[in-house]
């Protein structure tokens, strides 16, 4: 998985017993990988810079390369896989048209095993947003018997699932929030000359100012009301540039972080959960996670990695049980939530498989 912070490849392993709705999943590894010169492409192609056909045709294989590098990490490690899926790099997604770049091919060549990805396809040619892409995968990681949960993602935008106490997957909920990393980056790097606040430990010195406050709640506001997936266009960036002339670094990353946790508290508190279940690269940042558990409460609020599955493998892990779900003909996209037609209905995503024969995977030979 690479999400829209652009942060690198996050990949994982996962051992999947059982079928279907009905899967068991465990984590079993994991491994990080750096984009390297591709990241400057993928965020001149995310701004919507110009960029020749040639530099995105780069951009495509080198993603491909940092995904299969991952994946030769993690085979050895845990021996031989049954299934890689890859979501690619979403560089552009403005309902109807979303568009994750990779090359698959290197990625099939170094697992030797089919390989799934373009995950958003079909939902949206089926008239959907294709997003949020994660709420079937949170519903087999995460539900409870007991206890509404929200699965909170901090990533570039922040996306909800809400899983009701012992419902089925018909009741999940999910939508996006707002931006989030894209705010919190961009205030870093205006304020402080840097791709993040480090642990959040300049917005933990800081105090909120009011009329910045006001002034980001409006813009994230009318994000939420739309009711629509985020994406390109609205990633909230000029209010950083407008307010860094007018406040020190801790005050405009200390606002930024308590406005982003009351757009989220405030999205999820409709809900009445139990507990608010955190992923994401920004559960790093503890300012962030505090205002979260004060904005929150009385819910409890904690990382997925209590859950077992790391705050910053969730997405990846989602991704590994959309692909196994799809193995099983078992839809992950939510017609209820990305607003798809619900007939014909697809296990979503594009297969590629090498050319010689290589049978069932074993992980279908339940």
């Amino acid at each position: 998985m690479t999400g829209t912070s652009l942060d690198g490849v996050d990949a994982v392993v996962v051992r999947v017993r059982g079928a279907g709705l009905g899967m068991q999943v465990e984590v079993i590894a994991s491994a990080t990988q750096a984009l390297g010169a591709a990241q400057r492409l993928f965020r001149a192609l995310c701004q919507g810079d110009a960029v020749r056909a040639l530099e995105i045709a780069r951009a495509r294989s080198a993603l491909g390369d940092a995904c299969a590098e991952a994946v030769h990490e993690l085979r050895a490690t845990v021996g031989s896989l049954d299934l890689v899926v890859a979501h690619g790099q979403t560089v552009c997604h403005k309902s109807p048209v979303s568009w994750q770049l990779l090359d698959p091919w290197p990625i099939a060549i170094v697992a030797d095993c089919p390989v799934l990805s373009d995950l958003r396809g079909a939902d949206i040619a089926r008239c959907g947003e294709g997003a949020p892409i994660t709420p079937a995968a949170d519903w087999v990681l995460f539900r409870d018997a007991t206890e509404t949960r929200a699965i909170v993602n901090l990533g570039g935008f922040c996306n909800v699932t809400v899983l009701p106490a012992g419902a089925p997957l018909a009741a999940v909920a999910g939508f996006d929030v707002c931006s989030c990393n894209h705010v919190l980056d961009a205030a870093a790097k205006e304020a402080l000359g840097s791709r993040f606040d480090h642990n959040g430990a300049c917005a933990l010195a800081g105090a909120v100012n009011a009329e910045a406050s006001d002034a980001l709640q409006t813009q994230l506001r009318l994000q939420g009301d739309q009711k629509r997936s985020l994406g390109t266009g609205d990633e909230a960036r000029p209010w950083a540039h407008t307010w860094t002339a007018r406040l020190d670094p801790s005050t405009l990353l200390a606002t930024a972080v308590d406005v982003i946790a009351k757009r989220i508290a405030a999205a999820v508190r409709a809900y009445a959960p139990d507990r608010v279940l955190l992923g994401g690269g920004s559960t790093r940042n503890a300012a962030l996670v505090r205002a979260l558990k004060a904005h929150c409460s009385p819910a409890i609020v904690e990382l997925t990695d209590a859950h077992g599955v790391a705050a910053t493998d969730r997405e990846a892990a989602a991704m590994a049980v959309l692909g196994a779900l799809c193995m099983d003909g078992v839809d992950g996209t939510l017609a209820h939530i990305t607003g798809a037609r619900t007939t014909p209905s697809l296990a979503s995503g594009s297969w590629t498989n090498l050319p010689q024969p290589l049978g069932m995977p074993r992980h279908h030979t339940r």
